[in-house]
């Protein structure tokens, strides 16, 4: 694949998308395979903030992420928090 890797906002490219739509699987598997790219990637993001290996993150870590993007979002708008609805 020659996509380029997705910039910091984008969690799912609209590449990677096509080809999950691609693939020979059922409506509901390509809903998680979608969740779980983009997961891996907000994994990776949550990691690099704690300045630890995605194996060591804690859920307490990751609920901590997402207050402070919500935060984030909250105080200075949608285009200063990292995760984008």
């Amino acid at each position: 694949m020659n996509s380029q890797p997705p910039s910091p906002m984008e969690f799912l490219t609209a590449e990677e998308s096509a080809d999950v739509e691609k693939a020979l699987l059922l409506r509901e598997e390509k809903f998680l395979t979608r969740l779980t790219i983009s997961s891996l990637r907000m994994l990776k993001t949550i990691a690099k903030d704690f300045d630890v290996a995605i194996e060591d993150l804690t859920y307490e870590q990751i609920i901590e992420w997402f207050e402070k993007d919500s935060k984030t979002r909250q105080e200075k708008g949608a285009d200063a928090a990292k995760l984008n609805w």
